[in-house]
């Protein structure tokens, strides 16, 4: 069952990014290396401001989303009433959503698509390389041993 509520918290977590880009990557220009941001602005394709509201109304929203997700699946789909299956559970889907992440979001869809090709930037590296995903995911992973316990007393606390 825990297979399955990965798979479905991770396509709502795709499904975020993606609906973000639905008009185009320069949406997510804030995901973007400053290299390409500062291009990006020079030539006119993007405003500082605009882009600067657009990543927190973002962050702000997916965040949001996936905690109440989570805080779904483990309190009331799973019916978890004790923290340490709780937090076990939170950091299972925090470290998949980290990986898949740094793998699949950044590496594979971004890194081999040309959907995320922004015109006027094409000679700037704009995908991550296998060290920068590790340092920073692995970070990420220590991160997420707190996050979870956050995540673990909410559960707790909420159902």
């Amino acid at each position: 069952m825990i297979l399955l509520q990965i798979i479905l918290f991770l396509a709502l977590y795709t499904g975020m990014i993606a609906f973000t880009v639905r008009d185009g990557a320069i949406n997510a220009l804030y995901f973007y290396p400053k290299p390409v941001q500062e291009r990006a602005f020079a030539i006119g394709l993007a405003d500082r401001q605009d882009i600067r509201n657009k990543k927190v109304r973002f962050m702000i929203a997916f965040m949001v989303v996936l905690l109440v997700a989570i805080l779904l699946i483990i309190g009331l789909w799973n019916r978890v009433n004790d923290l340490g299956t709780a937090y076990w559970q939170a950091l299972i889907f925090l470290e998949v959503s980290n990986w898949f992440d740094g793998i699949v979001i950044d590496r594979l869809w971004v890194g081999h698509s040309k959907f995320w090709i922004i015109e006027g930037t094409e000679d700037i590296p704009f995908a991550k390389s296998w060290k920068e995903i590790l340092i920073k995911r692995t970070i990420a992973s220590l991160v997420w041993f707190a996050g979870a316990a956050v995540v673990a007393l909410l559960v707790i606390w909420i159902f």
